[in-house]
């Protein structure tokens, strides 16, 4: 099955870092985040496209693997890859390289399911906009 792939540099900013300098753990996740917005802007599927159509996608399930630490003043290269599925969620799996020497830091996935906006209702099937979407990425 086909993916989709989109990757951005990220500055490690001071406030990220502890007094070591090493990044907070936690930071990753976000840089998990900006990866998906930067991914949505870049393919045409940013949450504001899910809002217009009264939908969230919150994410149901995080998860981060460390494997080498972030200093403030790093780089860090996030490549997010949309895993299509039949079921009514979306899949991302994450990898974070630092830029200096392409080394690997963290794999991650997140998983986020649709919602209607005003009910918070759980939305079963994927919503006919992205059907669309998926079709006109070439991934089913």
């Amino acid at each position: 099955m086909k993916t989709l792939s989109h990757t951005i540099e990220v500055l490690i900013r001071f406030n990220e870092a502890d007094p070591l300098g090493i990044v907070w753990h936690g930071h990753y996740i976000r840089y998990f985040e900006d990866g998906r917005e930067a991914f949505g802007k870049k393919h045409g599927m940013g949450y504001m496209d899910f809002f217009k159509e009264n939908v969230v996608v919150p994410i149901v399930h995080a998860e981060c693997n460390y494997k080498k630490s972030l200093k403030f003043g790093d780089t860090v290269l996030v490549e997010s890859t949309y895993h299509p599925c039949e079921a009514a969620k979306i899949i991302f799996h994450y990898r974070l390289f630092k830029k200096s020497d392409n080394s690997l830091v963290a794999t991650g996935t997140t998983t986020q399911v649709f919602l209607e906006r005003e009910s918070q209702t759980l939305i079963l099937n994927n919503p006919p906009f992205f059907l669309e979407w998926k079709k006109q990425m070439g991934l089913f």
